[in-house]
């Protein structure tokens, strides 16, 4: 089973800067919600112009 507090992270995430209703991302699957995390911390790191770490593996 997949752990709950992670769970949470991502439905939060994910809901906060999509605006998606729970629902919306309760229908997602894990392996659509962690990729929609990495995709929407890459447009987090663009946009605040964050300088790229070479150890950065995402």
């Amino acid at each position: 089973m997949y752990p709950e507090k992670e769970l949470h992270s991502e439905l939060a995430f994910i809901s906060y800067y999509f605006h998606w209703s729970l629902r919306e991302v309760m229908e997602l699957d894990h392996v659509s919600r962690r990729r929609w995390c990495k995709e929407i911390s890459k447009i987090n790191d663009l946009v605040s112009n964050k300088p790229k770490n070479i150890f950065d593996v995402k």
